[in-house]
């Protein structure tokens, strides 16, 4: 079997991949080796962008339940919006919404479980309450535009959730339940099976909270399942499926004069099946995947404070097929291509609460179709690495889209590194832009964007400090807007906007017990935008001493828009853990969140709950 990549105490580098010499990156972002096999579609780090991989040991640490708090502690660039303890939500007051460098909102990063592009085809938003960490094994963040890959969508950037396997032979699993302030009570079973090739993996989680706000109570229930078989020592095949329930109520802005009284549940339903491939001068496969959805929501009071007499309902679908494969063709080469068809699309719907009566909103689908190729090249003993690839996309709406991307890596020694890259990416308009409610135009053509990058990285003390600087420039266009045209609001394609910025990040292994960890983010934009602040910086300290496991962090945030206000914070968060190490070793542990008790909110309306406290056990078996 052809390992594609090894990585080791840090993230390898975009053009360090079969055949290329490799180099930690990033440390502690990726802190265990990891045999990182091909997912779907050509290996992410082949891309020539600011590549991160957050690990399941950083993962399982955290014990949260959704993993984008994770990555928001992890990733520089990255910010989520929250609203609070009751989930992320969908429709009015509903957050969730992920920038990387400014670039988010209508979902500019494209969300993937396992190479699957992950949202709701009607809106076009992503589905944040389902990517909880009990089926995640490691998540691939790439920070730029991600399209020449993925297409339409990873305009931003893309998060790739890579779902868990059974990794050891025979029999394994774990459990774990915590609770904590404002009733929230989390569970989480799961297990795995491995025999010879072949290997099965199932998992089940729920949760539920009463929220930091009257009427904001949650719940969700999550199963997820996986089968696989190795044929031979070149060929797997196999399918999992993944299903999530959740509901969440909503009593709105605290501003409202009564309280909202809205409800949102969502079923989500994740299916795929592939057959991979592994020689040493080549490797991929084929993957098919359909997702489904059904959502139904009670907007609560109108305009007036009187019930709304319908309830809302979406069913929504994306499916599609990629084929992709990675050959080297010769020393140091590895040129990459592929094929991906997708179809998206669903239908909207009232219905009358007093007579069931349907009124129709939208019935509507989309078709893609595209082609890409990369290739990659190491020259002068992997001192200086090459990468290019284009992609050509076509929508049954818009037509051609033209994708192209290059890069470069120079390692003039081999505890450094300089990296250079260009990207291009794009958003094609959603069902709801081009076709529902007033504002609709279904002549809107895709959002664009230019991404330049310069990436400065250096390993000192024997790999222990790793330290790395980013800096980039975003030119976007043909931004999708509303405005009034012709005296009525209408979506309509205009205006540019230019992101600058730099991250850095250092990350200092001090001996086996202390390691320090932290990040800034810089953020200038000429256009003001929502949930995207100015400036971000993450710091961590942890001690692990003997079973015992104690870590502090905080994270400050400034220059963050909301709808309408501006908002500074600092939070200030603590772990305690300790193992008794039996036979099959138990775990007792407890977190504190915003220990200082801050005042802020992210979503305008919506406070953020005070100090919270969890505490739980965690049995492995």
């Amino acid at each position: 079997m052809k390992t594609i990549i090894t990585l080791s105490a840090a993230l390898l580098t975009s053009t360090g991949v079969m055949g290329a010499a490799t180099q930690p990156d990033t440390a502690k972002i990726l802190d265990e080796v990891v045999i990182v096999e091909p997912t779907a579609k050509a290996p992410v780090p082949l891309l020539p962008l600011d590549v991160k991989i957050v690990t399941s040991d950083i993962i399982d640490k955290s014990t949260e339940s959704n993993v984008l708090p994770v990555l928001q502690n992890r990733i520089p660039g990255m910010f989520v919006t929250e609203r609070g303890l009751a989930g992320y939500g969908v429709s009015g007051g509903g957050a969730g919404s992920v920038s990387i460098r400014g670039v988010g909102g209508g979902n500019k990063v494209l969300f993937l479980i396992d190479g699957q592009p992950q949202w709701a085809g009607v809106f076009g938003h992503s589905l944040p309450d389902t990517y909880v960490t009990n089926d995640v094994q490691r998540v691939e963040v790439v920070s730029g535009p991600s399209s020449l890959l993925y297409g339409s969508g990873a305009m931003g950037g893309s998060v790739n959730l890579i779902t868990r396997r059974a990794t050891e032979e025979g029999f394994a699993g774990s459990a774990r339940a915590m609770a904590g302030s404002y009733g929230t009570q989390k569970y989480g079973l799961k297990g795995g099976w491995h025999h010879k090739g072949l290997r099965a993996f199932a998992a089940a989680s729920y949760e539920r909270s009463d929220g930091n706000r009257r009427g904001m109570g949650y719940w969700l229930a999550n199963q997820y399942a996986s089968l696989s078989y190795n044929f031979s020592s070149h060929w797997e095949a196999g399918a999992n499926v993944m299903l999530t329930e959740t509901k969440a109520d909503n009593p709105g802005s605290v501003y409202r004069e009564a309280p909202l009284g809205m409800w949102a549940k969502q079923f989500r339903t994740t299916t795929s099946i592939f057959v991979k491939n592994r020689y040493d001068i080549s490797s991929g496969g084929i993957q098919a995947y359909y997702n489904w959805g059904k959502h139904d929501i009670d907007d609560g009071l109108d305009g007036d404070n009187k019930p709304r007499t319908f309830l809302f309902h979406s069913k929504d679908y994306n499916m599609g097929v990629t084929l992709y494969q990675t050959v080297n063709p010769w020393q140091g080469n590895d040129l990459s291509a592929g094929v991906d068809f997708k179809h998206w699309g669903g239908k909207a719907y009232n219905t009358d609460k007093a007579t069931k009566e349907k009124d129709p909103i939208i019935d509507r689908h989309v078709n893609e179709i595209a082609g890409y190729v990369m290739m990659q090249q190491a020259l002068f003993r992997d001192i200086v690495s090459l990468n290019a690839g284009v992609r050509l996309e076509h929508s049954s709406q818009f037509g051609n889209e033209w994708v192209p991307q290059a890069g470069f890596i120079l390692r003039p020694y081999s505890s450094g590194r300089m990296k250079f890259s260009y990207g291009k990416g794009f958003r094609s308009p959603n069902i709801r832009e081009l076709y529902m409610y007033p504002p609709h135009n279904p002549e809107l053509q895709p959002e664009k964007m230019n991404n330049l990058e310069v990436e400065l990285r250096q390993w000192l003390l024997d790999g222990r400090l790793n330290a790395g600087l980013a800096l980039y420039y975003i030119n976007g266009d043909n931004l999708i807007q509303t405005m009034r045209v012709d005296d009525r609001m209408k979506n309509v394609n205009t205006g540019k906007f230019i992101n600058k910025g730099f991250e850095l990040d250092v990350t200092y292994t001090i001996n086996n017990e202390w390691e320090v960890t932290a990040n800034y983010a810089y953020l200038h934009t000429d256009k003001r935008i929502v949930g995207a602040p100015k400036n971000k910086l993450f710091a961590e300290v942890s001690y692990t001493p003997g079973n015992w496991e104690f870590s502090i962090d905080t994270m400050g945030i400034w220059g963050l828009n909301t709808e309408q206000s501006k908002e500074d914070y600092c939070l200030l968060n603590a772990r305690c853990a300790y193992t008794i190490a039996w036979q099959a070793p138990l775990t007792l542990f407890v977190k504190g969140e915003n220990l200082t008790a801050a005042k802020y909110q992210i979503n305008y309306g919506f406070p953020m709950p005070k100090a919270t406290v969890m505490a739980g056990v965690e049995w492995k078996f």
